[in-house]
């Protein structure tokens, strides 16, 4: 059945914070929220079922009762003494083979920030979700103009990816590493995912909003289901000459193909595309005018889910 594109936007920001009826894996409050000793902002939710699985160590303080997990480390301690911790936690649990989100070990890291914007540690990348903390992206739209009017350069995802395989995409995305700024992130996505040029992708590419959403995570993302992902995504445009076209480098692409604006519309309402690319389309097509408040049904509504407060600190950086 057909979606609307108010459906669409829902899908990624899915996370429903008043749904009384909501299950426990899908409710904030019935998870525990992870806290860094010294600070006093909540860094995140963990379900109840990755507490009970996870191998914490003396450094971490676990009650039940108030449902938290506090790493426990010296108030005054370091940004790199918490992520060792947090790292030693990690590999710990891994070699137990209990949760398959670590198997995906990459070797990357990604920054939790402070209320006031400090990074207060780096985490393994694959094991974010696992701690509901804020996450970082970038997401690039390529599309040229000519005389069969807007076209937008689509991407699909590999059979093979562990994540949403098969799916639509933007022409270039990928997660923002700590010590990465949202531009260097881009550029490497656009050369390694597009073979497209550095030079030409710095001087051309234009920053649109940065998206921010609450997703639950369901089946396709792979790994266990119902994890908690917050996250910013940076997104850009960038028009391409109609004589060059972006082409795979690597695996985790397989074909991009031009889409016109009626195929990129049905096959968002087909769902398609990887949800949180699916939102970056939509927000493409409302700068560019083609979704208007006079045209689509719940406009207001889908501003809000591409612009959702988190309750969580978080960084924005510049774009460009």
């Amino acid at each position: 059945m057909s979606k609307t594109i108010l459906d669409v936007v829902k899908e990624c920001d899915n996370f429903v914070s008043t749904d009384k009826s909501a299950s426990q894996s899908e409710t904030p409050g019935q998870c525990y929220t992870f806290r860094v000793n010294g600070c006093s902002a909540i860094s995140g939710y963990i379900l109840p079922e990755v507490v009970e699985k996870v191998q914490w160590s003396d450094w971490w303080s676990i009650d039940h009762h108030r449902r938290t997990v506090t790493l426990a480390t010296p108030a005054m301690a370091t940004a790199n003494m918490r992520s060792r911790v947090v790292e030693e936690t990690l590999k710990a649990t891994r070699k137990l083979a209990v949760i398959s989100m670590l198997e995906s070990w990459r070797d990357e890291t990604f920054p939790v920030y402070g209320p006031g914007g400090e990074i207060l540690l780096e985490i393994e990348r694959c094991a974010s979700a696992l701690f509901g903390m804020v996450t970082y992206g970038v997401q690039l739209i390529c599309y040229v103009k000519d005389e069969q009017g807007l076209r937008l350069w689509i991407g699909k995802r590999s059979e093979r990816k562990q994540t949403y395989p098969g799916m639509l995409d933007t022409t270039a995305a990928g997660g923002l590493v700590a010590g990465k700024l949202p531009i260097e992130a881009l550029l490497c996505e656009a050369q390694e995912e597009a073979s497209l040029p550095d030079e030409m992708v710095r001087r051309k590419v234009i920053p649109m909003s940065n998206l921010t959403y609450f997703h639950v995570r369901g089946g396709k993302a792979g790994g266990e289901i119902g994890l908690f992902q917050p996250e910013v995504e940076y997104t850009y445009e960038l028009e391409l000459d109609p004589s060059m076209a972006p082409e795979p480098r690597d695996s985790e692409v397989e074909s991009f193909s031009l889409y016109t604006i009626e195929e990129v519309l049905r096959a968002l309402k087909e769902g398609q595309f990887k949800p949180n690319s699916a939102i970056v389309i939509v927000e493409f097509l409302i700068s560019h005018g083609i979704l208007r408040a006079e045209n689509e049904p719940g406009y207001d509504e889908i501003l809000s889910h591409l612009h959702r407060e988190l309750e969580l600190p978080l960084v924005i950086l510049p774009s460009k």
